[in-house]
């Protein structure tokens, strides 16, 4: 009985020490399987980077002048036309002033009021007041 216990052990220990040479070879396959997948994302992003250069070059070579000649009529006729981006305008300092007076006001009013709710107003109202004049000092300013 001591002899099979014995065996059943020994094949126990064995099983085991296999079975960790075949995890540890299942551990290398999937470092390197995932070493492989790395790989091929950062070569996607390396390709679109050089697509992305190209076509920025496209469109700096689209806002260069653009000569035309006319050889049709009898006088040459040049037109000369130059691609202009639009810059989105932003808010002006008066309503940028409006609106941080209008937020500090009510938060001060209502914070200082016993009325919560009417302080806000009040205090939104008039900071919005000082906020927006604040703010057409500052336009005014800058038109100068």
């Amino acid at each position: 009985m001591k002899a099979l216990y014995f065996i059943l052990v020994s094949l126990v220990i064995v099983s085991c020490q296999n079975q960790g040479k075949m995890d540890v070879q299942k551990a290398k396959q999937v470092s390197v399987d995932s070493m492989k997948v790395e790989i091929e994302k950062q070569r996607v992003i390396d390709s679109m980077q050089v697509e992305i250069v190209k076509i920025e070059a496209a469109k700096i070579e689209t806002q260069k002048e653009v000569i035309v000649v006319n050889q049709q009529a009898p006088r040459t006729t040049t037109t000369t036309t130059t691609a202009t981006t639009t810059k989105r305008k932003g808010w002006s300092s008066t309503a940028k002033g409006a609106v941080i007076g209008a937020g500090v006001g009510a938060a001060t009013g209502a914070i200082i009021s016993k009325k919560k709710v009417q302080g806000a107003i009040i205090g939104g109202i008039a900071g919005a007041g000082v906020g927006a004049g604040t703010g057409a000092i500052i336009d005014g300013s800058k038109n100068e």
